[in-house]
């Protein structure tokens, strides 16, 4: 079977995006070649250096570690373009201008090899056109590929067909995409700025209008359109900019310069707001010049006020009456809002209207489907919901009749009327436009399914759109135990897989207790145990909670016998005679860390978080986490020629010591927690499909647990030698007395206690340690504080 297979690609365009999608493929092991023009002055990679020396110091990080941005090859058009010739991929970045993008093709085009897709990047431009300045033999091989900013973190890739695209470049590319960038993909109509942009700028622009409208400042328009209302924290005018004011402000020039009023009847909406003009005058383009909407100084957040041009202290919140009503039910609240009073509830009935009106009337022109428009704004703008999965859910004729209501007395953007197939025919049948038999094509009349390529057959639970009616994690498959805490169940009778329930899928006795259960059951009829959970969270450790009846009744020495079942727990699952696979996404933080790097291996989501965080809490890792560290640091330094353990214990200790989280699995890596033997997947989607490859894989090749084995530590001296650096710091105010008491302990038990170098233990000694030290620190004062603050809080108390 042939498969389009990416050896290499190239970045043209080394930009904020351009740069951070070269950045996003060396994440992903993908070789890249960034490319600009020669610099004027100095060294002729001066313009693609600097561009990637900035990548290091960009937030949030587009690597995940650092270090790599050495593996971008850097390049200049003027000495490099034979370096084309090898590149299966071509993705083309530079800026939003017709004629340079034109000029750079014509450049190119006698470099590619006979193979390789070339893609533009673009925010807008027809991609049509752009196809135009290419030879005839690359034309089938060109489409749109439009990443969203930051390339990274955001879900949403939209490609582009042109009529001289071929189909199988479109698959080969969304395959691409999906399963090695780990991205959602949407495929979007040649029309202006798409669908993610074309709904969401056009949302942003009547948002802005109806702030004029209902005299509502930025700060509260923010609050109320942030996660109150379902939708990126950031809200409107943060998100404005962090995208960028000069960007946005290019976004809406694409949809002035491109429609009218013929063929888009909110065209008078698209007019440059007064604001935006002002700000982009005064050079304050938003977050990359500090200034905005709102700017920061010192510690103080002061928001933009048109009327006087200056800076006014930020902070204000919505009125609390809204964010109750934001919580009712889809129909209730939409009613709630669109018949309230105030300000504030008719601002946001107003743009939720513009938004259904909106999208009913374009969808034909810039989607497939409703389900693309729902997944661009979920992927792309940060909701969690679409505005036709809002529609359907508030009830879809209640709605269309509210919002008809509006356009005939003259309060919506425009007075074009809601398409037919709104009131009539099968989405009114059917009570809106998401199925079981799919999402409503306004174009053919029916409704269509997701694209069936075959790299979504390892998305096991892909996202799902409200009344498609898909498969859930939570019920599919069989079944063999679930209670409050856990549910051991299997999806082919081959692998057994154990998700956990609790809050934050805390690790709770019960937890504790199914774990064990499905050890039992995996060994008896299954080829390997997946500990693996459908959403954003592994787990975010041990329940305190569940803890502390125990502590008020029985003290410290009840205490002691609760983690010593966690840690005879993690040996068990290290030592299971069927592999043991912890597939991990998202948060595994102290007991969750413990539970993953207890298995015989990780299965770990690119954007994951995982580190012991205990010291937050004023407590050491109590679950195994500082054994694993001891016993690490003894394998490493005996597959090395040193022989002083003390370097190998060095950055263990250093992250437990100062609670270090691995900010992607790649930065995990470097901690200790992901193994280079473990593999990390890029999209969320696919986690479980390679856990359980993974596992059956291991079993098939005939897995054996590992020996039990003793293993050095360095006794007494290393904790002497850490104790001593720990002083200075201490004596320097970089760490407060309780943290450098919690240090010192931590730093005893990694290192086996008073022993001598060297000498050999057993993990259950250490472990032994290891509780003894979280025991003592229970009954500390400064740690109660510490837990009551983090419960009552839910935020780090430093004392």
């Amino acid at each position: 079977m042939s498969r389009f297979n990416v050896k290499k690609v190239a970045v043209l365009g080394a930009g904020v995006m351009g740069a951070q999608i070269a950045a996003h493929l060396v994440n992903v092991k993908v070789p890249v070649i960034l490319f600009d023009l020669s610099a004027k002055e100095g060294p002729k990679n001066g313009i693609v250096s600097k561009a990637v020396d900035g990548l290091k110091k960009l937030k949030p990080a587009p690597l995940g570690v650092a270090a790599d941005a050495a593996l971008i090859v850097q390049a200049n058009y003027e000495e490099h373009l034979e370096l084309l010739k090898d590149c299966d991929l071509v993705i083309e970045a530079i800026a939003e201008r017709m004629d340079w993008k034109l000029d750079l093709y014509r450049k190119i085009a006698p470099f590619l090899a006979p193979h390789a897709i070339v893609a533009s990047n673009t925010s807008g431009l027809s991609i049509t056109r752009l196809s135009e300045a290419l030879p005839q033999e690359i034309k089938p091989r060109f489409c749109g590929i439009h990443f969203f900013n930051p390339p990274r973190y955001m879900m949403l890739v939209e490609l582009i067909n042109t009529p001289t695209t071929e189909p199988q470049i479109l698959d080969d590319l969304e395959t691409f995409v999906t399963s090695v960038l780990g991205k959602g993909v949407v495929r979007a109509k040649d029309s202006p700025n798409f669908i993610a942009n074309r709904v969401g700028i056009a949302g942003m622009l009547a948002t802005m209008k109806e702030v004029a409208n209902f005299g509502l400042s930025y700060d509260v328009v923010d609050d109320l359109t942030g996660k109150k209302l379902g939708r990126a924290s950031s809200g409107t005018f943060r998100t404005a900019d962090v995208v960028g004011l000069d960007t946005m402000a290019h976004v809406i020039k694409t949809l002035q310069d491109t429609l009218s009023l013929e063929v888009d009847p909110f065209y008078e909406s698209f007019a440059t707001p007064e604001v935006l003009k002002t700000l982009l005058d005064m050079g304050n383009l938003g977050q990359k010049t500090k200034a905005g909407f709102f700017k920061k100084v010192g510690r103080d957040v002061l928001r933009f006020e048109l009327e006087s041009g200056e800076y006014v202290p930020a902070g204000q919140k919505a009125d609390e009456v809204y964010a109750r009503m934001l919580k009712k039910p889809a129909a209730e609240r939409l009613q709630l809002l669109r018949n309230s009073e105030g300000a504030q509830g008719q601002f946001l009935w107003a743009i939720l209207r513009n938004s259904f009106h909106y999208c009913a009337v374009h969808l034909a022109s810039i989607a497939d489907n409703a389900r693309d428009v729902d997944y661009c704004m979920r992927w792309g703008f940060g909701m969690k919901q679409g505005p036709f999965e809002l529609w359907q859910e508030a009830g879809w004729l209640m709605v269309a009749n509210m919002v008809k209501e509006d356009i005939d007395a003259g309060k919506a953007l425009c007075k074009a009327p809601l398409p037919d197939w709104v009131f009539q025919g099968p989405v009114a049948d059917a009570g809106g436009v998401h199925t079981p038999q799919g999402s409503w094509n306004p174009s053919t009349g029916q409704f269509v399914l997701p694209r069936s390529l075959p790299v979504y057959a390892r998305q096991h639970f892909p996202e799902s759109v409200l009344g498609a009616n898909a498969p859930s994690a939570q019920t599919a498959g069989k079944t063999l135990h679930e209670d409050e805490a856990i549910r051991l169940w299997t999806l082919d009778d081959e692998v057994l897989i154990a998700s956990i329930k609790t809050k934050m899928h805390a690790i709770s006795p019960g937890v504790v207790e199914g774990l064990l259960q499905g050890i039992e059951l995996a060994e008896a009829s299954y080829q390997g145990l997946v500990v693996w959970s459908s959403d954003e969270m592994f787990s975010a450790g041990a329940d305190l909670q569940a803890m502390l009846p125990a502590f008020m009744i029985g003290g410290a020495a009840a205490i002691d016998g609760a983690e010593a079942e966690m840690q005879q727990a993690m040996l068990r699952l290290r030592y299971a005679n069927v592999p043991v696979v912890s597939a991990v996404r998202g948060l595994a933080l102290g007991g969750g860390c413990e539970l993953a790097v207890y298995s015989a291996k990780r299965v770990v989501a690119m954007e994951s978080y995982i580190g012991l965080v205990e010291v937050g809490v004023g407590l050491v890792p109590g679950a195994g986490g500082l054994t694993y560290i001891a016993r690490r640091a003894a394998e490493n330094a005996a597959a090395s020629t040193g022989k002083d353990l003390l370097p190998f214990l060095t950055e263990g200790f250093t992250a437990a010591a100062m609670a270090k989280v691995g900010t992607s699995a790649l930065e995990s890596r470097k901690l200790g927690y992901v193994l280079e033997s473990d593999v990390i997947v890029a999209h969320k989607d696919e986690l479980l499909f390679v856990a359980i490859n993974e596992a059956k894989a291991m079993f098939k090749s005939g897995y054996r647990a590992p020996h039990k084995r003793l293993f050095p530590v360095a006794g007494r001296s290393g904790v002497a030698t850490i104790k001593g650096s720990l002083v200075n710091m201490r004596d320097g105010g970089f760490v407060s007395a309780h943290d450098f008491h919690i240090a010192g302990l931590i730093a005893e038990v990694v290192c086996g206690g008073d022993v001598d170098a060297g000498s050999l233990v057993t993990e259950e000694y250490v472990m032994a340690l290891e509780r003894k030290a979280f025991c003592s620190l229970l009954t500390h004062p400064k740690t109660q504080e510490r837990i009551m603050g983090m419960m009552s809080t839910g935020k780090p108390v430093r004392n």
